[in-house]
């Protein structure tokens, strides 16, 4: 086996996710991995990548992490796999427990990915009021940049167009209003007043829409897809106080901000907030095996909680829904997370990372430079002044991308928004390479 011919057959056979396909037989060429080991990838012909992204934000703490195998070798050797429906087994048993306690919240909805999760959540929340007797309750109330999935109810509460616009007639259509990016924020002003300026927007759609509203939906802190758009907690503090007040759930999407990612066990906690529906993915079982859950209070899952001749049981189902293998890997990334204080250490890096690319914050081409824990975005702009985009099509992020390549980094640019998120185990020397090589491919991108 070689690159070429590895490359050769997935072309003829594999539609691979997220991209034109026609941009893998010419800008984009695909990538052959063979191995891989801690932040690193590695191809059939020896070269090796530095995984910058945590290959879509789920590897923690490095690839094939020798405890997480260890206890995947030792669960397949008791039970591969059974149904959850009427059955049950340890390893979920404990995931649930676990995730309950981190978490704040009372039940665990098992699913397999993320999207899944998000979709878990819309239903339970839309069948909480129809069971509570509420049936005007049918709508719900996200973010114009949100990012939450793309099967149907998570990409009908996305605001990011080109995921959401070819879908639009199939799906629920949700009340919409402006975020709280804070890239838009008026020279001089602050990070906080700017998300207060912009929570009057879902405040009034609170005011005038609570009662058809389910839930409203968010990602805390940080939109990730969207180009890693960053807020305020006390964004967060004002939304749980306004949800309580009107009576409408607050879901907090913690796909990709959760486990770490942005300092705290959860981005919530940054603001002291426990939501009534929690997503999770990505990260829980540390890059390994797809593995999704919905953490819920104990109320919503009393209003399911009947005879069964009333009607009310949520048969929402997934055939490998608990997957043991994969509960054996989130609970040995849980079981890492206690062997040290990882939030100090993610603080850390996260200093790290900023130094790195500190020379960026007056390069004239780079409109802002922000982070959020193990998260640092830098936006690309052809007028820095202006807040003006380089035009699309002349794919400046691609640029950088393939500059890294080459240089044996794994960027993976929002657009003309290149971003770190590396694992945790990440070294300082592999923190300054990264960071070497963004700069080297923004300046020639943009030059």
């Amino acid at each position: 086996m070689n690159n070429a011919d590895l490359v050769a057959r997935s072309l003829a056979r594999v539609w691979h996710p997220c991209t034109q396909m026609q941009d893998h037989e010419r800008e984009l060429p695909l990538v052959p991995v063979k191995a891989a080991e801690g932040a690193w990838l590695e191809d059939f012909e020896g070269k090796r990548y530095l995984d910058a992204i945590s290959s879509w934000w789920t590897n923690l703490f490095g690839h094939r992490h020798p405890l997480i195998v260890e206890r995947l070798k030792a669960q397949l050797d008791r039970l591969d796999h059974v149904l959850l429906a009427g059955f049950t087994h340890e390893p979920a048993v404990r995931l649930a427990e676990q995730l309950c306690a981190l978490s704040h919240l009372d039940r665990c909805f098992f699913s397999d990915n993320g999207s899944a999760s998000v979709e878990v959540a819309l239903k339970m929340s839309f069948h909480y009021w129809r069971n509570a007797g509420e049936t005007g309750r049918t709508r719900f109330i996200s973010l114009e940049n949100a990012y939450h999935g793309e099967t149907m109810g998570a990409l009908a509460v996305g605001g990011a167009g080109m995921y959401r616009d070819p879908y639009a007639p199939l799906l629920l259509q949700p009340v919409q209003v402006p975020g709280p990016d804070c890239f838009h924020r008026t020279p001089g002003e602050s990070w906080e007043d700017y998300s207060r300026r912009q929570f009057v927007h879902v405040q009034a759609a609170l005011e005038h829409h609570a009662g058809e509203v389910c839930a409203v939906i968010v990602e805390p802190l940080v939109q990730a897809a969207a180009g890693m758009r960053m807020y305020h907690p006390v964004y967060l503090r004002m939304l749980r106080e306004a949800c309580d007040k009107h009576r409408v759930h607050l879901i907090l999407d913690e796909i990709a901000t959760g486990f770490g990612r942005t300092g705290r066990m959860f981005a919530g906690e940054w603001a002291g907030v426990t939501p009534d529906l929690m997503c999770v993915s990505k990260g829980l079982t540390g890059g390994t095996l797809p593995l999704a859950a919905t953490l819920a209070r104990e109320d919503i899952y009393q209003a399911f909680y009947a005879d069964h001749a009333a009607g009310k049981a949520f048969l929402h189902s997934h055939s490998y829904t608990g997957n043991p293998l994969a509960c054996a890997a989130a609970l040995a990334t849980l079981e890492i997370f206690g062997q040290r204080d990882w939030m100090a250490h993610n603080r850390g890096l996260g200093h790290l990372m900023w130094m790195a690319v500190s020379p960026l914050l007056q390069h004239p081409h780079v409109a802002e430079v922000r982070q959020q824990g193990m998260i640092v975005a830098i936006e690309l702009a052809q007028s820095v002044a202006k807040r003006q985009p380089f035009p699309r099509a002349e794919r400046r992020g691609l640029r950088v991308y393939r500059h890294a390549l080459g240089q044996g980094v794994l960027l993976r640019p929002l657009g003309d928004i290149i971003y770190f998120m590396p694992p945790y185990i990440v070294s300082p020397e592999e923190i300054g390479r990264m960071a070497q090589v963004a700069i080297d491919g923004i300046q020639l991108a943009t030059a």
